[in-house]
């Protein structure tokens, strides 16, 4: 496909790669630049296992011992990362002119100081709310929010466009007057191929009830305690269930299931660990319903795709990260509290014609608007316009296979 090439700076503020939400976004950005033929190279942190794409080069921080297994969200940890980022993008482009800046989440005040040292146009790829989800996760910043909204309408306004992943977050930055909006939603992460090590869940668990199952990560903005508790209250109805969790670094696991343990139904909870994605569609294709107790923020969780995608019910908190996406028509939403959850879980145990219809719509719906292709298309869209701004039309060229990492 002949396209006007573009050098790009990309900027991945945490762990690349990983098998979890964000590091997976980034990748099916790279993978759709790299057919474009444009030359990336990508500056992101130490840890991380390395992709190897035509036209794609990666470069690395210095790896240091004692700062190791960064999680999600803000952190010192992140802190010390993103300069050493800062460090090396600025090496990289005092050394080489490139057209674009592609700046993921808080990379983005690199890329604004970037523009300001060499005049590169950046692109702020927006998973979430910088300024918002600061002060959800450290309350005591909400007395420096009017600071950290100016800090966040700076990052927006001088984007030559931003790329939020969701309506609501693109609604939410209109009021910083940005010069151009293109929303790029995530998409399903099943595919056709059959996962070669698939178990048996109930028969290796020991599960003859019905079986529900969560997929993602344990931080407290997932709702977990929410999750626990709810299924707490669901068990006082029915004892016919039998709860998987997929996911989760080894500490949240244990600190989990001590409170499961608390709750009197540690038996019934079974905690799986981090599973690879090509294993999802195997593990989401033997539950009976799925459950995302998401508790906070705006942004919709990648795994609803791939949960929709499975054809199987989803039960999911009514707050505007799920219900921007999710309607009655093809999941059951609930209100994020332990009672009403379980109300919603022993409504879907009750009803399995319900079960079954919410989970053909909601398949219909991905497979309609949420795949993959539907995704490089709105992409290329958007840096067939970057290109053409910076371009003449005659200008084409393809890339070559380029890898290497940091010294």
């Amino acid at each position: 496909m002949n396209r006007n090439k573009l050098d790009v700076l990309f900027l991945i503020p945490h762990p690349f790669y990983q098998d979890r939400g964000s590091p997976i976004a980034d990748e099916m950005v790279l993978r759709v630049l790299s057919e474009r033929g444009n030359e990336v190279d990508v500056v992101t942190y130490s840890e991380g296992k390395d992709i190897r794409y035509d036209n794609i080069t990666l470069y690395r921080t210095i790896n240091l011992p004692w700062v190791n297994n960064v999680s999600p969200g803000f952190s010192w940890k992140k802190i010390i990362y993103d300069f050493l980022m800062l460090i090396e993008a600025i090496r990289l482009a005092s050394k080489k002119k490139y057209n674009l800046v592609h700046a993921v989440e808080e990379s983005v005040f690199m890329a604004l100081l970037l523009k300001l040292l060499f005049q590169i146009p950046y692109l702020y790829d927006m998973d979430s709310s910088l300024a918002q989800q600061m002060v959800e996760k450290y309350p005591f910043l909400s007395r420096f929010k009017i600071v950290l909204n100016y800090l966040e309408k700076l990052a927006v306004k001088n984007a030559k466009a931003v790329i939020p992943v969701c309506k609501t977050l693109a609604d939410d930055i209109a009021v910083y007057r940005p010069k151009k909006v293109a929303v790029l939603p995530d998409v399903s992460l099943l595919n056709s191929e059959k996962y070669k090590h698939q178990e048996n869940l109930k028969s290796n668990l020991n599960i003859s009830n019905l079986m529900l199952m969560y997929v993602g990560n344990l931080e407290s903005y997932q709702g977990i305690d929410l999750l626990l508790e709810s299924f707490y209250f669901a068990l006082q109805e029915t004892e016919q269930l039998d709860l998987v969790i997929v996911g989760g670094k080894s500490s949240d696991i244990k600190k989990n299931q001590e409170k499961a343990n608390q709750l009197n139904i540690g038996k019934r909870v079974h905690f799986l660990g981090t599973k690879p994605v090509k294993s999802l569609k195997s593990y989401l294709s033997q539950a009976d319903i799925l459950l995302s107790p998401r508790t906070t923020g705006k942004n919709t969780p990648m795994k609803i795709y791939s949960y929709l995608d499975s054809g199987q019910p989803v039960l999911a908190t009514d707050i505007p990260s799920h219900n921007q996406v999710l309607d009655r028509k093809v999941a059951m939403l609930c209100q994020p509290t332990p009672e009403e959850f379980s109300k919603g879980i022993n409504s879907l145990v009750r009803d399995k014609d319900l079960r079954l219809k919410l989970g053909t719509e909601g398949r219909k719906l991905v497979q309609e608007n949420h795949s993959y292709s539907a995704f490089r298309k709105q992409l290329n869209s958007l840096y067939d316009w970057v290109s053409s701004e910076t371009f003449p039309p005659s200008d084409v060229v393809i890339g070559k296979s380029n890898y290497k990492s940091m010294p």
